[in-house]
């Protein structure tokens, strides 16, 4: 199955690449320097669905990655924050990428054009949600954590970064991972706020007493007030630990009704 927001990208990262054959997609929607005369305000969102033509894998190489762990993250985040997520990474690496030509360290006049600093991002998100899963590199027979395998992307791009002078976008790559990680750490701190504020509600209905001062509450408001929290947690939880399975045992250990509940509580 699969999710709706990885399809989508995947058609119209596709969709621009068979439009490239008939007019010149990256000299309108790759990501130029800022400060350059082919610069135009779309670009640092379009360049992600513009990839190059000298090289096919590299079209191939970004789709499957998004495909591979996307359909995972997607149902993960919920498909609003997926999409959110997906472009602030992208962001990211093309703010790198013309700070990288600011201050001299890229050739100001070379062009980015690629969904990797997204795709990296999302990467970064397997490795973050589900450290312990295994996952195989080919031709490698040794399956690897995925928080090694994502340790071991970051010592690369870095290395490649600051000693390779190539035309692929390292910098980029290190943006879009370093801006999903700050990113799914404030949704945590967030989630775990809220999931505080919801148990210091649920504590005071339980052992708060209301004096009398004159006001009359009505009980049944109280109790539906309660019930809803109750409710609101118990749903949590169950999330919690289809989430926790999916980390020790894969998404294909879900059953059918588990892959449900969790596909309806990424649409809320």
């Amino acid at each position: 199955m699969m999710s709706k927001a990885v399809k989508w990208l995947l058609i119209a990262n596709f969709a621009v690449y068979v439009i490239g054959f008939v007019i010149n997609v990256s000299g309108l929607f790759g990501l130029h320097y800022v400060l350059s005369p082919g610069f135009l305000p779309w670009q640092p969102v379009t360049y992600m669905f513009v990839h190059s033509y000298q090289d096919i894998w590299h079209i191939v190489l970004n789709m499957f990655a998004l495909w591979m762990f996307g359909r995972t993250i997607e149902p993960t985040l919920g498909t609003t924050r997926f999409i959110i997520y997906y472009f602030v990474c992208g962001l990211a690496g093309a703010l790198a990428w013309e700070l990288g030509q600011l201050f001299g360290f890229i050739n100001p006049y070379s062009v980015c054009v690629g969904a990797s600093g997204a795709v990296y991002g999302i990467l970064l998100a397997f490795g973050v949600l589900y450290p312990n899963e295994r996952i195989f590199i080919f031709p490698i027979p040794i399956p690897f954590k995925a928080k090694w395998l994502i340790i071991g992307y970051v010592f690369i791009e870095l290395a490649s970064a600051l000693f390779v002078n190539d035309l692929t976008a390292h910098t980029a790559h290190l943006a879009g991972m370093l801006a999903g990680f700050i990113l799914l750490m404030f949704w945590k701190k967030t989630a775990q706020r809220r999931r505080q504020h919801i148990d210091n509600q649920d504590k005071w209905h339980t052992t708060s007493t209301q004096p009398d001062m004159g006001v009359h509450y009505n009980k049944n408001e109280r109790s539906t007030d309660w019930q809803y929290n109750a409710r609101h947690k118990a749903d949590a939880e169950e999330i919690d630990r289809i989430l926790d399975k999916i980390r020790h045992n894969g998404y294909e250990s879900l059953s059918e009704s588990e892959k449900q509940r969790l596909f309806d509580a990424s649409n809320k």
